[in-house]
């Protein structure tokens, strides 16, 4: 008999990921859902949709639910407070109201689900001083200090693609100027090799084959992601460093520079060495994430 059962719902850019979870972490059901980002609220009839077909599918239950999303969550957390340019009518979008829950339903940043979810069910499992980077269009993160999820005064901690690397790049959606979104991102790949490649996946491969262009310009990234993590190091002391997103999928090509980049500019107090690993849950690591903030918060 399931004591307690959780829906997790991730709210992607352009995809809702959904898994039903019991206290125990196992996942009886999971799906990827597109939506129409050209159809006002698409998202939210997805997401309506999704929980009745989780009723369908565990009749007499009463799941409690946990949402993750993009952008700054309210100090409510009934909601997202701030994500401009992205899924219109979003900000102050209530889903405990909208979907007549009959208790809260926690929202969580995307990025900090993720996070929460590699710790609990994932490749950080059972650690507590962790942080989580995912590469993909843009970088973003979450960092878990002392077994707490690090949110801040309005929700900005973990932004961790939004630090400054150099002042002589283009301003990013935060007016950072030069910050490691862009400087290893899949969105500024072709100007980062003077149009010669559009994405990361045509980069990587280039890189694999030998091309000396395709390996000045992905190492180029590939030290200033070094640089950055290391910094995270100097701030957060995590005993792991977890990379997610589609660039991770690059694999040895991503891991091994990374590993020679970072050692020589780590500090290895005492001789310790953080722990560089590749995310585990992939696309449902944030509905996990979230599936575990509902039933934390029971």
């Amino acid at each position: 008999m399931i004591n307690k059962l959780a829906l997790g719902l991730d709210l992607g850019g352009s995809s809702l990921k959904a898994v039903a979870m019991t206290e125990e972490g196992e996942i009886l059901h999971r799906f990827n859902r597109p939506f129409d980002v050209a159809v006002p609220m698409d998202w939210a009839a997805k997401v309506q949709t999704a929980v009745h077909d989780f009723s369908i599918l565990l009749p007499n239950s009463s799941p409690i639910i946990g949402l993750a999303a993009p952008g700054l969550v309210a100090t409510s957390t009934r909601a997202i407070a701030y994500m401009p340019g992205r899924l219109e009518g979003l900000e102050g979008f209530d889903w405990t109201n909208f979907l007549k829950a009959s208790t809260p339903i926690p929202v969580l940043n995307d990025a900090h689900a993720a996070l929460l979810g590699e710790v609990r069910s994932g490749a950080a499992r059972g650690e507590t001083n962790v942080i989580l980077v995912t590469l993909g269009t843009g970088v973003g993160g979450a960092a878990m200090v002392d077994g707490h999820l690090l949110r801040g005064a309005i929700g900005r901690a973990g932004h961790l693609g939004h630090v400054s690397l150099s002042s002589n790049l283009p301003l990013n959606t935060t007016n950072c100027p030069g910050g490691l979104e862009f400087e290893i991102g899949n969105y500024s790949v072709g100007h980062r090799s003077g149009g010669r490649f559009l994405n990361t996946k045509d980069l990587v491969m280039a890189y694999e084959s030998g091309d000396p262009i395709a390996s000045k310009v992905w190492l180029h990234s590939i030290n200033n992601l070094a640089r950055a993590v290391t910094s995270f190091i100097n701030v957060l002391d995590p005993e792991t460093v977890l990379i997610g997103g589609g660039i991770s999928q690059a694999g040895n090509s991503l891991f091994t520079p990374l590993e020679t980049a970072l050692r020589p500019i780590e500090w290895a107090a005492g001789g310790h060495r953080v722990k560089l690993k590749p995310a585990a849950l992939g696309e449902f690591a944030g509905a996990i994430g979230a599936a575990w903030n509902a039933l934390n918060r029971r």
